[in-house]
């Protein structure tokens, strides 16, 4: 029985089917029909109906992509076939090479192949059955990646129903952050006074995995798809060049530049091509892959443990630029540290314009001699902060003389000691304006307190006006106090009064590292937070206590203790206590108990190389909420190692002391294990 017209669901069927009609259009054939207002008006209608009738929203709803309620983890989950990575070639004789080999492993010559730009992106597997995404998982070591169906549901590029029903259908791609996104993430981050991420490829894999959707949803990813990897219900097609016209007809997003080619030299100029266009993309490649085009040749030339022999990756040089170094700027951090930076005359470098440069640190000046009015070369190398790679020594100007770094602080005048096994020198002054300001910033930031609005440009006028002088005086600001500085108004003033109040309630762990003690980060503040429960039972602890905990050590201990010996440390500790911020640890943040049966319960685990897919802080939060414990080193109280590619002497001595040892997929299988137990 179907709906008469007008019905809510007969509405709600034809706005979904219009809509993914435009979205394919906007997205895959680059060819929109209506302007972005009017797509966004269709969205909004569909909204509406199933706000009203939530009994209509379907599997492919536009409503889905906001994002759902946050997860306690990821589910890990093997792949139908290794999703390998690729083999590199860095110039045309190794990619000649390449070719060799492969024709060697075919046995005649391979005269067809598609040459597709090198997302630097984070891969992913998608599942479709019956037309519907179905999962999403990432590549993780290869073989077991991770879930993350709910956050790929938020990303407008990827068709949650394809344009047509078949079976099965997975599908293999790279999941991006647009250039535009990243930079506005950054600056909303700098402006929350928070890290920025490193490049968009870091940026892209931290935004789907987040365990909340909802801030995957904000992030604004892309995704392009290269490879058909398993077709259920109808024929699989016959090359890569039709399988991509086949991803592009069923409505997923497909690279425009990929090209075809029919020898390795058409290659290369196509990977010139590819090359020539890298700076005008709004994301970012790092090289072009090269595939043999025939699907029947590639299965012919199989593959290596690691690396399928029919593909290729060519990698590109990092961009570089010459540009000169106008002047040397010290800027200070939140703990006094001084850091060197370079104001360069303004060039252009992989799509944006480059005024600043890091120098790092006294050693890195010393070491390439950078010298005001220097001719240097920049590089991004996927850094946010170009560096300085080389100085271009015979440009140099005559009576230069090298870079000294200042023995005092260019802000407060007071004394820069540089401490023994220290590359920084750190201001001494106990009121430094610079140390301040950043310590306002620091402690309102999202990983803080997270006091939304209290950015870099209010921070100023506050400290400017005589308004702040510490973060406890965050709260004896007032809205009319707010109201009445520059381009805030009544409106914005009580929103920010608002968030102040809020963050009073924010975890202990979060006021923690909110303070800024000296090695402190995220995951101290936590350990410290769970393990002693208040500001109180740290303040009374003693050293030798605090030292004992794991993940804490004697460095952080010590930093700890001598927070807390601080006169004025403590009567801001006392302040922040009387205005109602919270000292004690809440209930969550125990976290929930391990389940009994866990197979990492009590267990002593050690982590050595590099895992797949994960870093090392997630697998140590891993397994501590499966209840074992991570210690830095193998001794015969250890009863695991977890080791990972590059494993160094922690694999050696657990074989010589007979402890049992675990890749990266029986690792992953108990961590399954163990989040199957909870559930």
């Amino acid at each position: 029985m179907t709906d008469p017209g007008g019905s809510p669901a007969a509405r709600a069927k034809d706005l979904r089917i219009r809509i993914a009609r435009h979205r394919k259009l906007y997205y895959v054939d680059d060819a929109p029909e209506i302007s972005d207002s009017e797509y966004d008006t269709l969205e909004r209608e569909l909204a509406a109906i199933e706000a009203e009738h939530p009994e209509l929203i379907a599997p492919d709803s536009p409503s889905l992509r906001v994002g759902g309620e946050p997860s306690d983890a990821f589910v890990t989950v093997a792949h139908r076939t290794p999703l390998l990575s690729l083999d590199n070639a860095l110039s045309p004789d190794e990619l000649r090479a390449w070719g060799e080999r492969m024709e060697r492993a075919v046995g005649g010559a391979v005269t067809a192949f598609v040459v597709e730009p090198k997302i630097d992106g984070l891969s992913i597997a998608l599942w479709y059955r019956d037309g519907l995404l179905e999962r999403a998982v990432t590549r993780g070591n290869g073989t077991v990646g991770e879930d993350i169906t709910a956050n790929v549901r938020t990303i407008r590029t990827i068709p949650l129903r394809l344009s047509r029903s078949i079976a099965f259908v997975e599908v293999r791609g790279e999941i991006f952050m647009p250039r535009a996104s990243f930079q506005a993430l950054n600056a909303q981050r700098a402006e929350a006074g928070e890290a920025p991420f490193a490049n968009p490829r870091n940026a892209a894999s931290g935004s789907v995995r987040l365990l909340d959707p909802r801030i995957t949803a904000s992030r604004r990813l892309g995704g392009f798809f290269y490879a058909l990897a398993s077709v259920e219900g109808e024929a699989p097609p016959a090359t890569q060049s039709e399988g991509l016209a086949r991803l592009r007809e069923l409505g997923l997003r497909v690279n425009p530049l990929n090209a075809a080619a029919r020898s390795l030299d058409e290659t290369r100029a196509a990977i010139e091509r590819i090359r020539d266009l890298r700076g005008t993309l709004d994301y970012e490649i790092d090289g072009a892959v090269v595939k043999v085009d025939d699907l029947d040749v590639q299965r012919r030339a199989g593959a290596t443990s690691k690396f399928p022999r029919w593909a290729i990756a060519y990698k590109y040089a990092p961009e570089q630029a010459r540009t000169r170094i106008r002047e040397i700027v010290i800027q200070v951090g939140r703990t006094g540290a001084l850091t060197p930076v370079a104001e360069l005359e303004p060039v252009v470098l992989a799509g944006t314009t480059v005024s600043r440069a890091t120098l790092h640190n006294e050693d890195e000046v010393a070491r390439k001699d950078v010298r005001l009015g220097d001719t240097v070369v920049i590089e991004k190398a996927g850094e946010v902060i170009p560096q300085v790679v080389a100085v271009i020594l015979e440009d140099r100007p005559s009576g230069s003389i090298p870079f000294a770094m200042p023995r005092t602080c260019p802000t407060c005048g007071s004394e820069a000691v540089r401490e023994e096994g220290e590359v920084a020198s750190r201001c001494t002054g106990a009121a430094c304006p610079a140390k301040r300001r950043e310590a306002l910033l620091h402690f309102a930031s999202r990983p803080g307190m997270d006091v939304q609005g209290l950015g870099d440009a209010l921070v100023d006028q506050l400290l400017a006006k005589d308004l702040l002088r510490d973060v406890a005086g965050i709260y004896d600001l007032g809205a009319e106090t707010l109201a009445a500085l520059d381009r805030m108004g009544t409106k914005s003033a009580g929103n920010l009064v608002r968030e102040i109040e809020a963050s009073k309630g924010r975890p202990l762990h979060r006021l923690l590292f909110a303070l800024g003690i000296r090695h402190v980060g995220e995951r101290a503040a936590r350990v410290l937070a769970s393990t002693m429960g208040s500001l109180r039972a740290i303040d009374e602890a003693p050293l030798e206590m605090l030292e004992a905990i794991p993940d804490i050590g004697p460095k952080t201990a010590a930093s700890v203790k001598t927070f807390w010996a601080q006169p004025a440390n403590r009567d801001l500790l006392a302040r922040l206590a009387r205005v109602g911020v919270r000292t004690e640890a809440t209930p969550e943040e125990a976290g929930p108990a391990p389940p009994p049966d866990s197979p990492l319960l009590d267990k002593t685990v050690v982590l050595t190389g590099t895992l797949p897919g994960m870093s090392r802080e997630e697998a140590r939060s891993r397994i501590e909420r499966a209840g074992g414990r991570v210690s830095g080193s193998v001794s015969a109280k250890t009863h695991l190692v977890v080791a990972g590619d590059d494993a160094g002497s922690k694999l050696d001595r657990a074989r010589k002391l007979g402890i049992p040892v675990v890749g990266p997929e029986e690792f992953a299988r108990l961590l399954a294990a163990t989040i199957r137990d909870r559930a």
